[in-house]
């Protein structure tokens, strides 16, 4: 059973043309001189979701995030929030607050002091404040650590501190930069849970900038890929894992491999592509039209590859014969490069299901890739 599936359209107000979105990105352009670092873009964003954006550096998507911070503004269009203009707001007064990728931590300041720091422009009773800093510091399960400096935490402990200082203000918005690259992997992986829990706590709307695309796929119920300061896609992960709409997205988001070819027969719901890379035809299960002729891509991950050493017998498949050119081990599963007849490189992931140190096909195995022609997805660009 897929858990989205089920979902009500209340969980994926996106799909609901009635919904208000809580953040609406209309048209926003920044250019510096003659460079464009974000060009033309329009977001929906609504309450609640957990939204990313991702891309390569100098893509445009921290610009976009300091714009909506208030720390930039647009050089055209605008940016709305719950409905009001942000285009003359100051930071301190937009419902937004801002969680910075090195954190920002007052070395000097205890760790309760460093949380409290937002609510000094606040007319609150000293009561009233170490009650908001205690309940932001239980909050991230750092309750007991009030009085250490910033020194005695952890990388993990110093990333909770930056975002209680930045929830303690109870925004309508939190915008996260790169919140959880300082980390190593294990601990990325740790905080990954517990931020989405948290934020499902909250019920508050997260905007996380990364570049790291596997941290978006864990964490978003929506993301938008951008390249050279434009959205070229947005959608759920699996929709932008599983039904890339280019070449690029296909290529940022997780590994592909590509088969060129031209289109050389249609048929309902499938299409034959030549393909000189691996000398023969490919077969594609196609919902859009394409012309005889046309030159496209079949994207294909590694995952839905199957490897054996005996050729396949199910009907509508691919099968290309090779040799396995290298091996990675990597516990959980394998990763195989098969170098085809042509020269061609597949790369293949097999699962590790049998406890056993010898593999099943090794270095210079004579093998079988095979894949179903629902298996990979027909690109255009």
């Amino acid at each position: 059973m897929i858990a989205t599936q089920s979902k009500p359209l209340a969980d994926r107000p996106w799909l609901d043309p009635a919904a208000k979105p809580q953040i609406l990105i209309d048209g926003v352009t920044k250019t510096y001189g003659t460079h464009t670092a974000v060009d033309n873009i329009s977001l929906s964003i609504f309450k609640g979701e957990m939204f990313a954006l991702v891309g390569s550096s100098g893509c445009g998507k921290t610009t976009l995030l300091r714009m909506l911070a208030g720390f930039a503004s647009p050089t055209s269009g605008r940016i709305l929030i719950d409905g009001a203009d942000m285009g003359d707001v100051p930071p301190h007064e937009r419902p937004v607050n801002m969680m910075f990728q090195s954190y920002a931590l007052f070395p000097h300041m205890t760790v309760e002091s460093n949380v409290g720091y937002g609510l000094r422009r606040l007319a609150l009773d000293e009561a009233t404040r170490r009650q908001r800093v205690q309940e932001a510091l239980d909050m991230v399960q750092l309750g007991a650590l009030g009085k250490r400096k910033p020194h005695q935490l952890s990388g993990g402990q110093r990333q909770r501190v930056a975002l209680a200082r930045a929830l303690i203000r109870r925004p309508k918005v939190l915008l996260l930069d790169e919140p959880l690259s300082a980390l190593d992997k294990k601990l990325r992986e740790q905080t990954q849970f517990e931020l989405m829990d948290l934020q499902y706590k909250l019920g508050i709307t997260f905007i996380v900038v990364t570049h790291d695309q596997d941290e978006a796929m864990a964490l978003a119920s929506r993301i938008a890929v951008m390249d050279k300061g434009q959205v070229v896609q947005v959608g759920t992960p699996a929709e932008i894992y599983e039904f890339p709409s280019s070449r690029f997205v296909a290529d940022f988001v997780g590994t592909t491999n590509f088969f060129e070819g031209t289109v050389c027969g249609c048929e309902p719901g499938l299409v034959r592509v030549s393909c000189t890379e691996t000398g023969g035809e490919l077969l594609v299960d196609a919902a859009r039209e394409v012309a005889i002729g046309q030159r496209v891509w079949v994207a294909l991950r590694p995952e839905k590859v199957r490897l054996g050493k005996e050729p396949s017998s199910a009907v509508r498949t691919n099968e290309l014969r090779g040799t396995v050119w290298e091996l990675g081990y990597l516990g959980n599963r394998s990763t195989y490069r098969i170098k085809t007849a042509s020269g061609k490189l597949v790369t293949v992931f097999a699962q590790n299901e049998r406890r056993t140190s010898q593999a099943a096909i090794d270095w210079s195995d004579e093998v079988f890739v095979s894949w179903s022609a629902d298996a990979a997805v027909l690109l255009h660009s």
